[in-house]
């Protein structure tokens, strides 16, 4: 089976530690009905499939031709299984995801992991296409490109994940691991457990939770959320300040780094971290154009164009670009 006709609506599902969103979408992106439900996150990969299903019957019309499903963890949209995870969904790593949930549903099904699904929706649509053509001269920057947008995304919450596309095309690479940027290093976390189970990587000083864990750790003082210390910090504790200002400053060198290497034409950061508001985004622009080379003095992090739909959107869009895996087959996608 091809990918779905252009005008057909799809299930797109999002898949996160906390919450499944699912969306019927049409051709067209316009959303025709919407559900979500708890992630069984404790309950094992078979009860996250389950529910998964559940979500996509919710929405589901007879119209319906295929599903795309963005997910934690990372993915490999060829085999169609997660070939890396944290715990956060406990027993995830390995898992058959998209035979597993087609055969749940009966649906062809096409997976990518969710920062990389959301980040499609910086790439295509009129906008998405504006940038590409202008080289994101839309934002003010004037930047070159060479026949569409070099993309850089960055998701900064619970953990930290991204995107990246070269001339306007997503980037998978071996194993679908292409993207990670919370596993690069970083001298900020020099010393501290990352989640993946190395140390020293992005993640492990620039996360909420890890935002949080170092104020408490130079506090000395508890903290239960990165919000409370985003209020201490407006409260003018010196402590919550700087804990805020290193996580911020650790990603903002690091995207400037990455935006060096590949000639970036558009720098996106979204996610929970950067909405607790401008010591936070001022310290990770400030440390990002400091590392900057001369050709892209003016490149400067921008939102996400997508919003809270982005996710959902992009894993609608998914069976229209990657490989589909069908029910009852088993082996490489057709």
């Amino acid at each position: 089976m091809t990918a779905p006709h252009p005008h057909a609506p799809v299930i797109g599902l999002d898949l996160g530690g906390t919450k499944i969103a699912a969306a019927l979408v049409a051709g067209d992106g316009t959303v025709l009905a919407r559900h979500s439900l708890p992630t069984p996150a404790t309950e094992g990969a078979e009860a996250v499939l389950d529910s998964l299903a559940e979500a996509a019957r919710a929405v589901r019309t007879p119209q319906a031709t295929a599903l795309g499903v963005a997910a934690a963890g990372v993915i490999d949209p060829v085999t169609g299984t997660v070939t890396s995870a944290t715990g956060t969904l406990r027993g995830w790593a390995g898992t058959a995801l998209a035979a597993g949930l087609a055969a749940r549903t009966g649906l062809p099904v096409a997976c990518d992991n969710d920062v990389r699904a959301a980040a499609t929706t910086e790439l295509s649509g009129p906008r998405g296409r504006e940038a590409g053509r202008a080289g994101g001269a839309a934002d003010g920057r004037g930047a070159a490109h060479d026949g569409g947008t070099t993309l850089i995304y960055a998701a900064v919450g619970t953990g930290v994940g991204g995107a990246v596309a070269a001339a306007g095309r997503m980037l998978h690479g071996a194993a679908g691991v292409a993207g990670h940027l919370g596993h690069l290093p970083s001298p900020e976390a020099d010393g501290l457990p990352c989640t993946c189970g190395a140390t020293g990587h992005l993640e492990a000083i620039a996360a909420g939770p890890a935002i949080t864990a170092h104020y408490t750790r130079t506090s000395g003082v508890p903290a239960d959320r990165l919000e409370t210390v985003a209020a201490r910090a407006a409260e003018g504790d010196p402590h919550a300040t700087a804990a805020v200002v290193l996580g911020a400053g650790a990603v903002g060198r690091a995207l400037g780094g990455l935006a060096n290497t590949l000639g970036a034409d558009r720098v996106v950061v979204g996610g929970g971290v950067p909405r607790i508001g401008a010591l936070y985004t001022d310290a990770l622009e400030a440390a990002f154009t400091a590392e900057l080379m001369p050709p892209l003095r003016e490149l400067r992090p921008v939102p996400p164009r997508g919003g809270p739909d982005a996710a959902v959107l992009g894993a609608a869009a998914l069976p229209r670009t990657l490989p589909l895996h069908h029910p009852h087959t088993t082996g490489a996608p057709r």
